[in-house]
């Protein structure tokens, strides 16, 4: 979740954001190929995925997850001798630390590591040793917006029973006898609602966000749950094809998609 705290800062963010990247890696699949641009602010997952591109990790495995709408995942080493139908993603695992960053979001193209559930992860570490691409659907403005009041009309609730209901009988005492310490009161309270709100785990989305979301698409919910740790720069339609694939029962497609992959920057 993006904290309204931290909005201030992501102004500052946008301004490192234009500077060029210096790592990209060619993702070549019998579907056509995709370049996708590493994050250096996210240093740990970008120096280990290189490393595993490098040693010949992904090397002959499959995208072996399509859900429409959602996410297109591969690189498992389970998958290089997979028969047809099986169910493959559970090769060796490669955990390494988060690295969450509120500029780093789950728009179309995103490219991001997978982990295990937070009930045996408790500290959500990737798994490097695969990833994947968002796809997502198109999200209208007003969902975003349904979105940040989910999160942060509750918070108001909690402020206005912390402050306001426990001096309401003063209020209305006040009100009756006394309309300028009425209002002096009030004012208290309602300042002292705005502190402690400006210092909750709200949520507003950026503008930069707003925009990516209801234009090419994404999945918001994911945001803050999963590293993103770097995007498409070419090869996206690659990517609707992939996404585009029918598949069995446990999301494989039935036509394989194989990749290599190899670090060109």
């Amino acid at each position: 979740m993006l904290k309204k705290r931290l909005l201030l800062a992501f102004f500052t963010i946008l301004v490192v954001n234009t500077l060029a990247q210096n790592h990209q890696v060619l993702v070549k699949t019998n579907f056509g190929n995709i370049t996708v641009m590493l994050y250096d602010d996210t240093p740990e997952h970008r120096d280990n995925f290189m490393r595993l591109v490098n040693s010949g990790h992904y090397d002959g495995t499959l995208f072996y997850r399509v859900v429409k709408d959602f996410v297109v995942q591969g690189g498992s080493s389970s998958s290089k001798k997979a028969i047809e139908g099986s169910r493959v993603g559970y090769g060796r695992s490669v955990n390494i630390n988060s690295e969450f960053r509120e500029n780093r979001f789950h728009k179309k193209g995103a490219l991001c590591a997978p982990r295990q559930p937070s009930e045996v992860n408790m500290f959500k570490k990737s798994d490097i040793g695969q990833f994947y691409f968002a796809v997502g659907r198109i999200v209208p403005l007003a969902e975003l917006e349904n979105i940040e009041r989910a999160v942060n009309v509750p918070i108001k609730r909690k402020l206005k029973a912390k402050y306001y209901t426990p001096r309401k009988p003063e209020l209305d005492s006040l009100k009756r006898t006394s309309p300028r310490e009425f209002n002096k009161l009030l004012r208290e309270i309602k300042d002292q609602i705005a502190v402690d709100y400006a210092l909750a785990e709200t949520l507003e989305y950026p503008q930069e966000m707003k925009d990516a979301y209801t234009t090419i698409g994404g999945i918001p919910s994911l945001d803050g749950e999963y590293t993103v740790f770097g995007e498409i720069i070419e090869g996206m339609n690659v990517l609707d094809k992939i996404a585009a694939l029918k598949t069995d029962k446990n999301d494989r497609p039935y036509t394989d998609v194989r990749m290599e992959l190899e670090v060109i920057r």
